[in-house]
């Protein structure tokens, strides 16, 4: 028999894992900001604040299965994470990082087994060749030989991976590729498994200077997230997957740190599914199930029944920030941001993952790499599961005063005509206050409009956050609103102003318009409608997971190997390349 929710032992909140805990409160100017909520249940009634009680009042859900806490300080209100749940995802995606195992002798009773091969002639010699090339070695201990195979053993053809590269990455459907090349669909598939292995160990042997503190003065970046559809595999299921990737990408450089797609290829679905309902996963709270970071298919199916309910968007820039603000409150989890409808269903193979932990697992990501950064601004779409999770991650850089975190929306209904409109208007109003104050530079003129604006900011939302519409339109951001997230206090007016000046998207928005354009199968859709509106997209994948390996191929052709007007990569200005890397050393790494 199922255990019932109420009924559930164990921890008032999911313990810590591996160093991570993030039931506390998110609230930067709350004294409870960092402060972890008791796993041990608390004492209630008249004096229980004088029995050692913590500050959080736990709140069980019932239909929706969302734990919260609130925090008597300041009253946020927030649900329980299971912190397992984020340890499995940051391992998914950091799991690119670990050392690569080096080859060694074979016999496991051998001193030399666990001595890898660049050891060179004090462990090993070479023995010749094989007959497809691959270098043999002998063991000078055991006298055992064995050969090390080149990344392209077993390629039949060779020498078309870097036509087949290229051409992935310059828009060229899957079939045109197979004609171009000479090759079979099979072939190209088998390409991308073999291109995605080169670049993430490509990657990794990069990055890995990133983990190891390398120093980085300043660090601006944008984080948001881009959504992908997968064309239904079946007629009798003619419904779409649709999954969201979110991105972080520093503006100054341009380097991208991450694009991490919420699903998990490596799941089997049915498995499971079994293995949760024999275990009453689905009867727990979501916080303490097994299977938290996973959306099930009873889940899914009750989600979709709740979001039908939902209100529109407002339209104008100020309304669309109230409309997410108020979205964000109805929802059970004002973390969970994945609107859900019947034209969507779960995929077939692996398992699509709840998007919160896939934020969550993406800045615990960024926060092992960004170690040796003085300062970290962080530029955020205003998602409140964006913000959670980079507050939680980010607590102790936050609290330090190394890290600064900013919402930053754009109005990105408008035409390109009313965009040119808000660019020469600002420019004319620009030009009339230099006018008025001759003596001023241009950058002390940007200060002074944006310190009159920084007067004049709105509340909006139920968090009354505080919001000032950028002075400074441009083509790519013509209506611009920023919210300071952390503000202290503890900046001048200068100061805080230059970092409302700073503020953007760009970096993240510039590569998400890059993958729209190279990656022809994660374009933007031209769809042909069927009935019930359903949708076929023509050139949307079948299985998601190769949305998964082309971002990572993707993001690794971005950072080294496209120049930019500086003829730099976004590596290069990062100092993680020394020039621009050619495609040969990637794919033959």
């Amino acid at each position: 028999m199922k255990r019932k929710s109420s009924h559930r032992t164990g921890p008032r909140v999911p313990l810590e894992v591996d160093g991570i805990q993030v039931n506390f409160c998110k609230n930067p100017s709350c004294a409870n900001y960092g402060v972890t909520a008791s796993t041990q249940k608390q004492p209630r009634g008249p004096g229980a604040a004088s029995r050692n009680r913590d500050q959080y009042r736990l709140s069980k859900g019932s239909k929706s299965m969302v734990t919260q806490l609130v925090c008597l300080s300041c009253s946020e209100i927030f649900p329980v994470k299971s912190n397992l749940a984020i340890v499995e995802e940051l391992n998914r995606i950091s799991e690119y990082l670990e050392p690569r195992i080096e080859a060694s002798c074979p016999d496991e009773a051998c001193i030399n087994r666990s001595i890898g091969i660049s050891a060179g002639k004090a462990a090993y010699q070479s023995f010749g060749k094989t007959k497809s090339g691959s270098q043999r070695y002998r063991c000078k201990m055991c006298g055992k030989s064995f050969s090390v195979g080149k990344s392209t053993t077993g390629h039949k053809q060779p020498h078309k991976n870097k036509l087949i590269f290229k051409l992935l990455m310059n828009k060229s459907p899957l079939k045109r590729i197979c004609e171009v090349a000479d090759v079979r669909m099979e072939t190209i598939y088998g390409k991308i498994d073999f291109l995605h292995r080169q670049c993430i160990a490509f990657a990794a042997d990069r990055e890995r200077r990133l983990l190891e503190g390398k120093s980085i003065r300043r660090l601006y970046v944008s984080v948001d997230r881009q959504e992908y559809v997968v064309n239904w595999s079946r007629r009798e299921d003619k419904r779409n997957v649709k999954l969201a990737a979110i991105g972080s990408a520093d503006n100054e450089t341009g380097y991208v740190f991450g694009m991490h797609l919420n699903y998990d290829p490596f799941l089997d679905t049915d498995e499971v599914e079994v293995n949760a309902n024999q275990i009453g996963d689905q009867s727990m709270q979501f916080a303490y199930r097994k299977y938290a970071r996973l959306w099930l298919q009873d889940d899914y199916e009750k989600s979709i029944q709740r979001t039908l309910g939902r209100k529109g968007i407002s339209t104008g820039l100020n309304g669309s920030i109230k409309s997410t603000y108020d979205a964000a409150t109805s929802r059970d989890d004002v973390e969970g941001s994945e609107l859900l409808s019947g034209t969507r269903r779960l995929p077939a193979k692996g398992m699509q993952v709840h998007s919160d932990y896939t934020m969550y697992g993406h800045f615990f990501h960024l926060q092992r790499l960004f170690g040796g950064a003085e300062k970290i601004r962080f530029f955020l779409d205003q998602d409140s599961g964006i913000r959670a999770a980079c507050l939680s991650a980010f607590q102790s850089e936050v609290s330090g005063r190394s890290c600064d975190a900013f919402y930053v929306r754009t109005n990105k209904e408008l035409t390109v005509d009313e965009k040119r409109r808000a660019l020469s208007g600002s420019r004319r109003d620009f030009k009339a206050v230099l006018n008025v104050h001759p003596t001023l530079t241009n950058n002390e003129v940007k200060l002074m409009l944006i310190k009159q604006r920084m007067a004049t900011m709105t509340e909006i939302g139920k968090w009354r956050d505080c919001w000032l519409v950028h002075p400074f339109p441009s083509m790519s951001e013509p209506e611009k609103a920023i919210c300071y997230m952390t503000d202290y206090g503890d900046y001048d007016e200068d100061h805080q102003a230059w970092l409302y000046n700073k503020a953007s998207m760009h970096g993240i928005d510039r590569f998400f318009m890059q993958v729209r354009r190279r990656l022809s199968l994660l374009e933007r859709p031209i769809s042909s409608a069927s009935s019930a509106r359903r949708t076929w997209h023509g050139y949307s994948p079948y299985n998601p997971a190769v949305i998964v390996k082309l971002l990572d191929i993707f993001r690794v052709y971005y950072n080294y190997c496209l120049t930019g007007q500086d003829k730099q990569t976004p590596a290069m200005r990062l100092g993680l390349a020394k020039g621009k890397i050619i495609e040969e050393d990637i794919i033959y790494y």
